[in-house]
């Protein structure tokens, strides 16, 4: 039936939005539990696909490398070792995207990652439908960048028309000297740490305006901002909801 299957549609989308906004939503109003929960769904993640990327690899790089033997321990175990660090790596990442004291700016945060996410789930959709991928494996692999460019660049558009503030050299030194205290908390720290993103992004478009025009100069920025690292935050929930997604349309649709 035409009908139900456009209404399932519908179901399956508001679903979606409805996963980007709490992801987004849990990372503003809860920013240590979302790192520790990020963190925990990468290493999981993590877990099964990079031991599954090895395996594949290994025989590219070596020869007659059959199963069994050394590769048994070798593969789980640097699979292992590689989906603890970039389950560490990315729970840091997404403290310091969404922890700080300036609830306005991390706002906007939040909207930024949210529209990233969401445009990352629907490219995985995308490659999932045209072309068979694998949502989670696009995902974790290869998402990361662009997804962290867009972040990257969503939050310099932002910086640009004053929504988000701008800090100087002068108020990160005033802040330091005068507004931070003997023992910060991770918050305190956590803003410290994107008044030094803006500050040095900000000395980096300098230095390239010297070589280049200041538009491409602040293209070359956002490139290697270092707000980029949320883009693998991102790429984890995108391909979680993805995922989820492709799983609902095959079994209702």
């Amino acid at each position: 039936m035409p009908f139900l299957r456009y209404l399932l549609n519908a179901l399956i989308m508001v679903a979606e939005i409805a996963a980007v906004v709490g992801a987004a939503w849990f990372g503003y109003a809860y920013p240590f539990l979302f790192a520790g929960t990020t963190a925990v769904l990468a290493f999981a993640l993590g877990l099964r696909l990079e031991a599954a990327r090895l395996d594949n690899e290994l025989p590219f790089y070596f020869e007659n490398r059959k199963p069994g033997g050394a590769r048994a321990l070798l593969v789980p175990l640097v699979g292992g070792v590689e989906a603890l660090l970039k389950g560490v790596l990315a729970g840091i990442a997404a403290l310091f995207t969404f922890a700080g004291t300036n609830h306005d700016r991390l706002f906007w945060v939040a909207i930024v990652f949210g529209l990233t996410v969401f445009a990352g789930a629907a490219l995985l959709r995308v490659l999932s439908i045209k072309l068979n991928a694998f949502p989670v494996r696009w995902g974790f692999f290869r998402l990361g960048p662009p997804l962290g460019l867009l972040f990257s660049a969503g939050l310099a558009i932002l910086a640009a028309v004053a929504i988000i503030p701008s800090s100087s050299l002068s108020d990160l030194g005033w802040k330091i000297m005068w507004d931070m205290p003997a023992r910060p908390t991770v918050d305190q720290v956590s803003e410290l740490v994107f008044q030094i993103k803006q500050v040095f992004d900000g000395f980096v478009v300098t230095i390239l305006a010297t070589v280049m025009s200041k538009d491409w100069a602040q293209i070359v920025g956002i490139l290697i901002s270092v707000n980029v690292l949320a883009g693998f935050v991102a790429a984890v929930y995108s391909a979680i909801i993805a995922s989820a997604v492709r799983a609902a349309e095959k079994a209702v649709l």
